[in-house]
């Protein structure tokens, strides 16, 4: 018989196997444009050929935003390529699509997008399990200098690394 531990520890084992993601699709051109304020993670409403469009990876996020109507998340301008073989009625490949959160979440989201200058940006998709996530965030819009700014910060900081490592 197995002690209490023991299977303590087997079923943390077998949780931890279970939230193992596999990023699907990144917005890299989010993370050049926006600061992160905060990050949730949603649930997303797709229909059958569209999960096995994202697990082929032909998903695209770059210029992707979310809206709220009628009190719902949506997900706009998200890029799912249809699935080859899905037959006669593929769905639209930039259609609206439901994200999932709790009411507690979106109020929250909703009041702070609400203010100047914020925005709701879907930053990764990747599967949790079986269910397919999208990572949103809050984010403010930087202007251009920040953006060079950053940019200069990079580069010194890269140039720095490849004298320490005596590359340069």
């Amino acid at each position: 018989m197995k002690s209490k531990t023991e299977r303590k520890n087997k079923k943390a084992q077998t949780v931890a196997k279970k939230q193992t993601d596999k990023t699907v699709a990144v917005n890299k051109k989010a993370v050049f444009d926006y600061f992160f304020e905060e990050t949730v993670e949603a649930g997303i409403a797709l229909e059958g050929s569209e999960v096995k469009s994202v697990k082929k990876g032909d998903v695209s996020l770059r210029d992707s935003f979310c809206h709220i109507e009628n009190g719902n998340l949506e997900l706009k301008n998200c890029q799912i390529s249809p699935y080859a073989n899905v037959g006669a009625f593929p769905p639209d490949p930039r259609r609206s699509r439901r994200l999932l959160l709790h009411k507690s979440q979106l109020s929250r989201l909703a009041a702070k997008a609400a203010e100047k200058g914020y925005t709701i940006v879907p930053v990764k998709m990747y599967f949790r399990g079986r269910f397919v996530k999208v990572e949103l965030a809050l984010a403010k819009g930087k202007k251009n200098y920040e953006k060079k700014q950053v940019k200069k910060e990079r580069d010194i900081n890269r140039t720095a690394q490849r004298e320490i490592n005596g590359r340069y």
